[in-house]
């Protein structure tokens, strides 16, 4: 297969996963009916978010973590139609391969690319990684490599910090065993021990928190009676999104960072800790094709901007964007409610507007 048919092949199956603490990657399984990611994406969590280009974003449970081979597989969502993608055989790579690394890197919506196998067994930490030249960053864990004939041959795992396109997949053998392992307990929490390897599951835990086979500490990814909370300033968002409707658990889109929609309007917001402020953009229609609405769009937004309290009309790029920016230190719920309401408020309305009176573009979605 062509690069482009394998992109093309893996656009619906490529799954983009959401917890408290950060973003990264997965894939759709048909033949098993499961996401594939890695443990560390899913960072403890028994719950995430998940969102693809087929199904809007929705909750999927965790069902097994496998921490020695950073693998953790989740509920695929109940809608949308998936692509079926195969798994390759390890066994047959070589180096010099042609590979493409698939994935949502720094949360940006689908992305590939493509590279070489520098070294096929590359050994760390006692388990083979192939080695691989193709660009993998932070959120493009849990991705699939895919070879020529667009299988998948490992899935995306770390990357060496300073290196040169230094990238290390897992292997899809190791994928292959842990698959076959949990596939008779599917639909119930399981982990595999690190030490031993073997499946433990709420049928066979030992004391509730020991590996039966050979006692080491383990930790099932099963559903907490009461979900832990985030703290600060963080929390103070969170209540504000709470009363102001919002799904929370939807809401989040990383560590610090919340992404809702609003009508047509979709509002993110961003906590920075560093400079002590709190932004939120919301991401309206885009700019006309007809160049003679340019000019009295431009006019509207400047008096617009003149009249408007707390927010502003800006253009990034193609898109008209409103925001607003508070201090962490003066945010109340009650301030922030307000400020929050008034901007997913008047993102729908000048959304609408600028649709009827400018010809202005839908928002493009990822």
């Amino acid at each position: 297969m062509t690069s482009p048919q394998i992109i093309d092949k893996y656009q619906n199956a490529i799954i983009q996963i959401a917890t408290q603490s950060g973003t990264g990657s997965g894939f759709y399984l048909k033949e098993f009916d499961l996401i594939v990611t890695n443990n560390h994406v899913v960072d403890n969590a028994t719950e995430v978010t998940i969102q693809g280009k087929v199904f809007p974003k929705s909750l999927s449970r965790v069902w097994y973590t496998d921490r020695k081979h950073d693998l953790a597989f989740l509920q695929p969502p109940p809608q949308g139609e998936l692509a079926e993608v195969k798994l390759g055989v390890y066994e047959e790579m070589k180096d010099g391969d042609e590979v493409v690394a698939i994935g949502h890197p720094f949360g940006l919506n689908y992305t590939a690319t493509q590279g070489v196998i520098s070294k096929v067994d590359r050994i760390r930490d006692g388990l083979k990684y192939i080695q691989i030249d193709a660009a993998i960053n932070p959120g493009n864990s849990g991705g699939p490599l895919v070879n020529e004939r667009g299988e998948v041959i490992g899935v995306n795992s770390f990357i060496i910090r300073g290196g040169d396109n230094l990238g290390f997949a897992l292997p899809v053998s190791y994928l292959r065993t842990a698959l076959q392992l949990y596939l008779p307990n599917k639909g119930n929490a399981g982990t595999r021990c690190a030490s031993c390897d073997y499946l433990v599951t709420l049928a066979n835990i030992d004391s509730g928190k020991y590996c039966p086979s050979c006692g080491t500490e383990v930790k099932l990814p099963e559903l907490p009676e009461k979900e832990a909370e985030p703290i600060g300033v963080a929390k103070t968002i969170e209540t504000i999104l709470k009363e102001l409707g919002k799904d929370i658990k939807l809401a989040r889109n990383g560590l610090n960072n919340w992404e809702v929609e609003e009508g047509s309007a979709r509002i993110k917001i961003a906590y920075n800790p560093d400079n002590f402020f709190i932004a939120g953009d919301a991401f309206l229609c885009q700019m006309p094709s007809d160049a003679t609405q340019i000019k009295p769009l431009y006019r509207f937004l400047l008096e617009e901007n003149y009249r408007l309290n707390g927010l502003v009309l800006s253009c990034s790029g193609q898109n008209i964007v409103l925001s607003c920016i508070m201090y962490d230190m003066d945010m109340t719920i009650e301030s922030g409610k307000a400020q929050f309401q008034k901007l997913f408020k008047m993102a729908d309305e000048y959304d609408d507007r600028l649709k009827r009176e400018f010809h202005c573009l839908d928002r493009l979605i990822e």
